[in-house]
């Protein structure tokens, strides 16, 4: 049987690439040859994402490129989610549509077009309903010591903004079993770090288990030998509660990093976003059980009727909560969701100022944080050699691959490896990034020297003593 050579690429969040690395091992194991540069394929397949404009946009170009560029098309994802109806009538070139919830379709998709050269297929389901718990294969897609680890799909919030659950349906749990056999076999295969992904992470278990069951996860996942590092991405702040954050608060794997996406501060602008309240003492929480918590939120500007006083609001709590890591969304308009529909949508220019306002005033915060880590002593996790700077890159624990921020690291005495955590003692700080030295600690293991290390960068250091004072972002 013909089996093409298949080009992949993903765009989008960790999600999607859970997603395309679970599509790549299937693939894989039923033989066909996959390749990251697409000049090299006969078939595309692009993982996309529809999730935002500029999203929606860069998938749209991609495709337009690859399409121009005469390859056949295999459109996966969200974006296939989305315009499942129109997508193999506007491009021509689109052999097959894989919807969100059908990733496990890929090798039947891609046979059946294969073995016939005028088939076209539309493999999205209408509700995504999908979750395995068999344990897949995977195929890595990133170079570092990382891997993602997909506990749950979709998401039973009804934000007003947000097309995800349309896009993705209900929210599903996988079971604490299928999770902890997967990150056995992500270890076995060179991660140091596990990052925990899904829709809405502290929602986990409430429909197979009826309870939050992410703390048992955790538990869980602490107990298999060779993870070192244990993250937690996209929290919701009513689901952030005292159970959670004293596991992560005692379990030492478990980095104390929280990413919990707030959106706004005033209650105005909140209410009509249908997100919960009173950011500030979900924040104040966070800080009380977890004293050396680093927190990344988002924001959204411009969302339909916020005023001068709304969004001034929101700059003042940016300004007071010093964020360690902040990222800031304009406003993107979806016909398909609530928002889309209201009064007074706001200006593009007026969105972009207001962004630019924020990430200003956030830029200052930064730079007045990283400078209070030099001389600091923290474990970071080397990633990889930047031959241009001659020195190593990496992350220390308060930092989320490709998002946040890096550690350049100097090798004094010979004792880095890539792929290792290693003690580095910091020498210098940009707004952003950390530069220093590696230290040797001879016989004694970075894992066994963990604790102490934690503890030892950030004597000194005590922030967090009182809430609203000094906080890293990115």
């Amino acid at each position: 049987m013909y089996k093409p050579k298949i080009g992949v690429i993903s765009l989008g969040c960790p999600k999607n690439t859970a997603d395309t690395e679970v599509m790549l091992g299937l693939l894989n194991e039923a033989g066909f040859p996959v390749t990251f540069d697409e000049q090299e394929a006969d078939i595309c397949l692009v993982n996309t994402c529809s999730f935002i404009g500029e999203a929606r946009q860069e998938s749209v170009r991609t495709l337009v490129e690859l399409a121009d560029s005469g390859k056949e098309l295999v459109i996966a994802g969200c974006l296939a989610q989305h315009y499942k109806d129109d997508l193999l009538q506007e491009m021509p070139e689109a052999r097959a549509l894989i919807g969100t919830g059908d990733i496990h379709r890929v090798v039947e998709v891609i046979t059946a077009i294969a073995q016939d050269k005028q088939l076209r297929i539309n493999a999205v389901s209408e509700k995504p309903t999908y979750i395995t718990e068999d344990l897949l294969p995977r195929l890595p897609t990133n170079l570092g010591p990382f891997a993602y680890l997909k506990i749950a799909e979709g998401c039973n919030h009804t934000c007003s903004f947000c097309i995800i659950p349309q896009l993705r349906g209900k929210f599903r749990s996988r079971s604490i079993e299928s999770l902890v056999a997967e990150a056995k076999v992500l270890v076995a295969n060179g991660a140091k770090e596990i990052i925990l992904v899904s829709q809405d992470t502290t929602y986990y278990g409430l429909d197979i288990y009826e309870r939050q069951a992410l703390p048992e996860l955790l538990e869980a996942l602490h107990d298999i030998e060779g993870i070192e590092w244990i993250r937690i991405m996209y929290a919701y702040p009513t689901e952030v509660n005292e159970r959670l954050l004293e596991t992560i608060a005692r379990l030492p794997k478990v980095v104390k990093y929280i990413d919990i996406p707030l959106q706004h501060s005033h209650p105005e602008v909140l209410s009509k976003m249908a997100r919960p309240l009173n950011p500030e003492r979900v924040v104040e929480k966070i800080r009380k059980y977890i004293p050396d918590v680093r927190i990344r939120t988002t924001f959204i500007v411009g969302f339909p009727g916020e005023t001068d006083e709304h969004f001034e609001h929101l700059l003042e709590f940016v300004k007071a909560q010093r964020f360690d890591r902040l990222g800031v969304f304009t406003y993107s308009r979806e016909v398909e969701v609530p928002s889309g529909h209201m009064e007074n949508q706001i200006k593009e220019s007026i969105k972009k100022s207001r962004r630019a306002k924020i990430m200003q005033a956030q830029h200052e915060i930064a730079t007045q944080l990283s400078a209070q880590l030099v001389r600091a002593t923290m474990p970071v996790l080397v990633e990889e050699y930047d031959s241009e700077r001659e020195l190593y890159k990496g992350r220390s624990p308060f930092d989320a691959p490709q998002i946040d921020n890096q550690v350049y690291v100097s090798d004094p005495d010979n004792s880095v490896t890539v792929g290792d955590i290693t003690t580095v003692r910091i020498d210098k700080a940009d707004t952003y990034d950390l530069y220093g030295a590696a230290i040797d600690l001879g016989i004694k293991s970075v894992k066994s020297a963990r604790s102490e290390i934690h503890e030892a960068s950030f004597n000194g250091d005590r922030r967090y003593a009182h809430y609203k004072q000094d906080h890293r972002q990115s």
